[in-house]
């Protein structure tokens, strides 16, 4: 193994044990970085001699690839989460990728479903069963309490407060959060917890688990949602993601503000929320339209 090897894998393993950033993003992390080592290895370039200029240039071979706006950001993030680290190693002495800046990514807006394509969704699994209790358990777990799919497959039975009616829950760089869910949701996992999952022999202290009584995959679970989304004959993609969309959704078109959908949501920063602005602007437009003097007057 080379130094260049040896220095992101050093990374990488900086990423999960310190950081504790997901599997997920250091496997991404790990497939960035090793394609910036091939670059340098074919320019003839050394890691450690980095300039700005070589790391301008190998976002335009990325450019020229045809990489978009959200792929080449994640590339700049471990570039400069990689030399970073290198600094503070002592390294090198100086970062060349402190003035790498983003390209602008483009605001998407998040698909939600109505709340009675979810009411259809929730009631598409056949409770009678195990696997069907199991599926509307999930379902309702995750639109109860906005869960992304790695917290919900990460969740123990101890995580769940029967008489407070809250779920801790795990959320990205292992924080921590309390979430409240509803009646309902709450009644779905009492039963689940007390009568169904030891139907499955549990092999693991999962809460949600497979037929061999292992813990559902991430993989596991969008193949769930997405057999349920085509039993309840909805017609778009429909993802968990989806769910935790339509959870914030619903709240806020409801009346709840950001800043409660961004501690639901377990988002560290508001900007991570506020993609969801044009919900509560829309609900403060209708509400202008419906009750400002001046709009009663044009209407008679």
């Amino acid at each position: 193994m080379n130094s260049t090897s040896s220095l992101i894998d050093a990374f990488l393993e900086h990423l999960l044990v310190i950081k504790g950033l997901s599997p997920k993003t250091i496997e991404a992390y790990a497939t960035d970085l090793r394609s910036f080592q091939t670059f340098l290895t074919n320019k003839k370039y050394s890691l450690l001699k980095v300039s700005e200029n070589i790391l301008f240039l190998y976002l335009l071979f990325l450019r020229q690839k045809g990489l978009q706006s959200r792929t080449l950001a994640r590339h700049m993030a471990a570039l400069r989460g990689f030399y970073n680290f290198l600094q503070e190693q002592n390294h090198i002495a100086e970062n060349p990728a402190r003035f790498l800046e983003n390209p602008k990514l483009p605001r998407l807006l998040p698909k939600a479903l109505t709340i009675s394509e979810v009411e259809k969704l929730l009631k598409a699994p056949n409770p009678h069963t195990k696997l069907g209790f199991r599926d509307r358990t999930m379902l309702e777990l995750i639109y109860a309490a906005g869960l992304r799919v790695s917290e919900l497959i990460a969740l123990k039975p101890l995580d769940y407060d029967e008489q407070a009616g809250l779920l801790k829950v795990w959320g990205k760089g292992s924080k921590q959060r309390l979430v409240p869910i509803h009646l309902t949701a709450s009644r779905w996992l009492f039963t689940y917890l007390k009568v169904w999952r030891q139907k499955f022999s549990p092999r693991e202290d999962n809460i949600f688990l497979n037929r061999s009584g292992k813990g559902l995959t991430r993989q596991g679970v969008w193949k769930i949602i997405k057999k349920y989304a085509k039993l309840a004959g909805l017609k778009q993609a429909v993802s968990p993601h989806t769910l935790r969309h339509s959870f914030a959704t619903h709240l806020l078109e409801g009346g709840a503000d950001l800043r409660t959908v961004q501690i639901l949501l377990g988002h560290a920063d508001i900007s991570a929320t506020e993609i969801y602005t044009h919900i509560q602007s829309s609900r403060l437009l209708n509400i202008h339209k419906k009750f400002h003097p001046r709009d009663f007057r044009e209407k008679e």
